[in-house]
């Protein structure tokens, strides 16, 4: 699986979450070490959390 990074390295400071790719510090450190399965896991969760960081920074 790829990975979801569009090299916007951006860590909102409130959610601590990639403004770029809605991952957390910790499961982008972990991506590479994941099943796929965790990863799809993560990436079910991504357009929610970047919904909500959009929502957040208007």
């Amino acid at each position: 699986m790829i990975s979801p990074c569009i090299s916007v390295c951006v860590l909102d400071p409130d959610s601590e979450l990639c403004e770029g790719c809605g991952r957390s510090l910790d499961e982008i450190s972990q991506w590479s070490r994941m099943t796929d399965d965790q990863r799809r896991a993560v990436m079910s969760r991504l357009p929610e959390r970047l919904e909500s960081l959009a929502r957040a920074n208007v």
